[in-house]
């Protein structure tokens, strides 16, 4: 790509992030995307996510990058309206709907946050966002509970709501049709391999990173690795 031309792109946070997760990004990036990073903490459904996103995106057309629950937003906006994205990153996120198990943790975080213990939410998160190497750095671990505090738990309810309601969408992967990349820290507990393999199997011609020693939070854990395949990505 010509250095004076920028790729507009729409970068996604997760659940209790906020910008911040993609500050590295920003700054590996800006040479080559004009950057807007969406506010996913005002809407307790997907559609609606997917909807804000579409209305506020400065851009007619884009790239689309997402993590976690953000590529959960990310999946809708395909669905919504597949002809604004230009090429599509999914990272530490899956195409499938919640399982009853997953629905129980998330009404027990909710719970917590219920009784007044919404910093105790992170607290309980930590072990399996971070990858185990990663749980000892305070600067991380730092970042990673003010970014909760920032979303706050009023927000934190109408993002597990959304979550929770999701639907599955497997079945609409074949239709996306746009450069997609698939990557996943390798030892990412909430959306293992499996789910990652599953969506760019899903996806026609999509490209799987898997980036070592990682878990969930791979733009902040590895965020020289993740930069490198978010540019060829771009760049593509």
């Amino acid at each position: 790509m010509s250095g004076s031309v920028k790729q507009p792109l729409v970068l996604l946070p997760g659940l209790l992030c906020d910008a911040r997760l993609w500050e590295p990004q920003r700054e590996a990036l800006e040479q080559h995307a004009d950057l807007w990073i969406a506010d996913l903490t005002r809407d307790a459904d997907m559609p609606g996510m997917a909807r804000r996103v579409l209305a506020e995106a400065p851009f007619e057309r884009f790239a689309l990058g997402a993590l976690s629950m953000g590529g959960y937003a990310a999946l809708e906006i395909m669905r919504q309206a597949p002809q604004r994205v230009t090429r599509l990153a999914l990272l530490d996120t899956q195409a499938r709907a919640d399982t009853d198990e997953a629905r129980e943790r998330r009404l027990a975080l909710i719970e917590l946050a219920d009784k007044g213990r919404f910093l105790g939410v992170t607290d309980r998160l930590l072990p399996v966002l971070l990858h185990t190497s990663r749980l000892g750095d305070a600067r991380l671990t730092d970042l990673v509970k003010d970014m909760a505090r920032s979303v706050g738990p009023d927000a934190f309810l109408r993002q597990q709501t959304a979550i929770m309601n999701r639907v599955d969408s497997r079945p609409a992967l074949a239709a996306i049709a746009c450069p997609t990349l698939v990557l996943c820290g390798e030892q990412d507990m909430l959306t293992p391999l499996d789910r990652h393999q599953e969506l760019a199997t899903g996806i026609p011609g999509a490209r799987l990173v898997v980036v070592p020693a990682c878990g969930h939070l791979a733009t902040l854990e590895r965020p020289q690795e993740v930069n490198r395949a978010l540019l060829a990505w771009l760049n593509g």
